[in-house]
């Protein structure tokens, strides 16, 4: 079992991203459109973003993404079947 040392610092949204700054100062940056609850939100929905031990949830959209799944590119997409 891995242990994840690195956290989330911070996380917000401008202009149709969502960035997320870690400890470590490592930055992780995606677009809500591609996500199809985050794209459903008001700019204000989606600036209340809540740091959990696992990741970042969005408390107005019943969203959450886990910071594993970030790092490895995955924001909530839709997937091509």
């Amino acid at each position: 079992m891995s242990t994840l040392v690195d956290r989330v610092e911070s996380a917000s949204y401008t202009d149709g991203f969502v960035t997320i700054l870690m400890d470590s100062g490592l930055e992780h940056r995606f677009p809500v459109a591609g996500n199809p609850r985050l794209r459903k939100g008001s700019a204000e929905q989606l600036g209340k973003i809540t740091i959990t031990p696992f990741g970042i949830h969005w408390p107005d959209l019943d969203e959450d993404l886990s910071l594993r799944g970030i790092q490895a590119g995955d924001f909530g997409q839709e997937r091509k079947v």
